[in-house]
């Protein structure tokens, strides 16, 4: 799904409520075809830097290991990516803060399994919690923003992270900290080995992606949702509250970033930053899979894990980060656009 959200957002007019809208009242939508040229040529890139990655490691278990790691961590990069491109591709806001919500998701995660709750169980507190939170911060902070110039909604989300991040100092100071999943192990995958946490991890962003993309395809909800990015001036016309969208979707978005928190808490060190770093790919992978594409946002974050992983191999004792941009500027430059967006 693509949103293509109007540059002059408006500010929210009175509308009625967004169960006026019936989704058969929308004009049906231009036929599009699917990029399957794209999509070969993207997959046919993919298995030459893996037969690569062969020749240069000489070791088929080594190549298999990082494939197999980069597509598991490529899915949770895709669903903390969705909430950030969906936010964008309604509110038309670049948030800075979505990485520090995600750290919020972390340290709420390590206080539930520390008072006996299970960490994925925990999903069922993280995600409504985060989800209540972005829709405080939308209608107290950033509902004064919209249609404002852009770097006021920058300077504002920038703002927001830093209290989020220095909050967590504050109270819960800067040492590290872990959740332990009980019962994570090894377990063999064509010939490589994955912790068993984040096999769950990447199974558990693939359904939330999943249930999203149903979402914003199968429901009013969605509907109304998919009409704001469209144009929120005709939107408001046809009797959606604009404000409720801009509200729903900010927190939609923000609870993305708290599931993934929760399902990488077995995996990272718990700590007030840790959320920048997932910040910063996420942000690649937007512009990736094109500013404003959900399922692009996803497909980005398998090719972001795969070159986070294979980059190991090809500059041993190089940052991960420096393949990923690498590939980013390659992108950017061969089409700024992004893999899976139409030419303006």
């Amino acid at each position: 799904m693509t949103f293509s959200p109007d540059q002059d957002h408006v500010a929210a007019g009175n509308g009625g409520g967004v169960a006026t809208l019936d989704p058969d009242e929308l004009p049906a939508p231009a036929a599009r075809s699917v990029p399957w040229l794209r999509i070969v040529v993207i997959a046919a890139l993919i298995v030459v830097a893996i037969g690569l990655a062969y020749l240069r490691a000489g070791s088929g278990v080594v190549v298999t290991q990082a494939v197999v790691t980069g597509i598991l961590i490529g899915g949770v990069y895709g669903l903390v990516a969705m909430g950030l491109t969906l936010i964008f591709g309604v509110l038309d806001i670049v948030n800075f803060a979505h990485g520090s919500f995600l750290a919020l998701a972390l340290f709420l995660t390590f206080g539930l399994t520390q008072a006996g709750l299970h960490v994925y169980l925990a999903l069922a507190i993280s995600v409504p919690a985060m989800f209540l939170l972005g829709v405080l911060v939308q209608r107290g902070i950033l509902a004064g923003a919209m249609g404002k110039p852009l770097e006021n909604q920058l300077l504002i989300t920038l703002g927001i992270s830093l209290i989020i991040e220095n909050a967590l100092l504050l109270f819960f100071g800067g040492n590290p900290r872990s959740v332990a999943l009980s019962g994570d192990r090894g377990v063999p995958i064509l010939g490589a080995v994955a912790n068993l946490s984040r096999i769950l991890a990447f199974l558990g962003a693939l359904l939330l992606a999943g249930l999203l993309y149903l979402l914003l395809q199968r429901t009013r909800l969605g509907t109304a949702i998919r009409a704001v990015a469209a144009n929120d001036t005709g939107a408001q016309l046809v009797g959606i509250d604009t404000r409720v969208i801009y509200a729903v979707t900010f927190a939609i978005g923000t609870a993305c970033a708290g599931a993934a928190g929760t399902l990488v808490a077995p995996l990272v060190t718990i700590e007030p930053t840790t959320g920048s770093l997932f910040n910063i790919v996420a942000f690649v992978v937007v512009v990736l899979g094109g500013m404003g594409n959900v399922v692009g946002a996803l497909v980005g974050g398998l090719i972001i894990g795969l070159a986070e992983q294979l980059g190991g191999i090809y500059l041993p004792g190089q940052s991960p980060l420096l393949s990923v941009f690498i590939v980013f500027v390659l992108v950017l430059f061969l089409r700024p656009q992004g893999l899976f967006r139409r030419s303006a």
